[in-house]
């Protein structure tokens, strides 16, 4: 089981006619896998990670995640579906202000209906594993740039989905803060077996992961 991606294409039209931002890309990654990828601006990682996430549809080509694809199903279905299988940490880390940690990293349960004993207890562990145990009932604006996105790690794996995905994860932090959010991003993933995918433009960052790509002009090129 792991995801599984054929043939993607994402076409957008223009005034000038098609503009082509992925080309039949194609990926295969298992569970336990991390894979980075590089590239330069405007390639085409972000809108790939968007599509992996299952917030476009591609314009042609197949994702399936463990067997199942996304895209064959209505909207409605396919927003549960990103709720439960697919964690998502973002250069902007996402937190909503009005709630404090142990909130924010909960929110996904509520989505998911659920909100249990178990769940609270998970989320409890996992902000633990990262540190912030003494910072629960504090709110994001009460957190430094590395705690909020600590606090974004942990809201990302909080229902054990099979696919973790992270935009520039380390992109608004300083060195310090960057190495340790990095460390336990690959940390928690090999923990949870899950299947990690990273966009990122730092080489640092991209050496810590057992698989590399370029993405160049729409295509994925795996780097030695």
């Amino acid at each position: 089981m792991g995801l599984s991606v054929d043939g993607l294409t994402k076409d957008y039209p223009t005034r000038s006619g098609v503009l082509s931002v992925l080309r039949a890309v194609t990926l295969e990654v298992s569970r336990g896998e991390a894979v980075a990828i590089m590239g330069p601006s405007g390639s085409g990682k972000s809108t790939f990670l968007q599509i992996l996430g299952t917030l476009e549809r591609p314009t042609a080509g197949t994702v399936m995640l463990d067997g199942l694809d996304p895209f064959a199903v209505d909207d409605e279905s396919l927003a549960r579906f990103r709720n439960r299988h697919i964690g998502f940490v973002f250069q902007d880390h996402h937190l909503l202000p009005q709630f404090n940690v142990l909130e924010n990293v909960l929110l996904p349960t509520l989505v998911a209906r659920a909100a249990t004993t178990d769940a609270n207890a998970f989320a409890r562990m996992l902000l633990d594993r990262v540190g912030l145990t003494h910072r629960l009932d504090h709110r994001p604006a009460e957190l430094s740039g590395g705690e909020r996105q600590r606090v974004a790690l942990a809201r990302a794996l909080i229902l054990k989905p099979p696919l973790l995905l992270a935009d520039e994860p380390t992109g608004n932090l300083d060195r310090d803060n960057a190495a340790t959010v990095s460390e336990l991003l690959l940390e928690l993933h090999r923990e949870q077996n899950t299947i990690l995918i990273a966009v990122t433009h730092s080489p640092e960052l991209a050496t810590k992961f057992s698989k590399r790509f370029e993405m160049n002009d729409g295509s994925l090129v795996a780097l030695s």
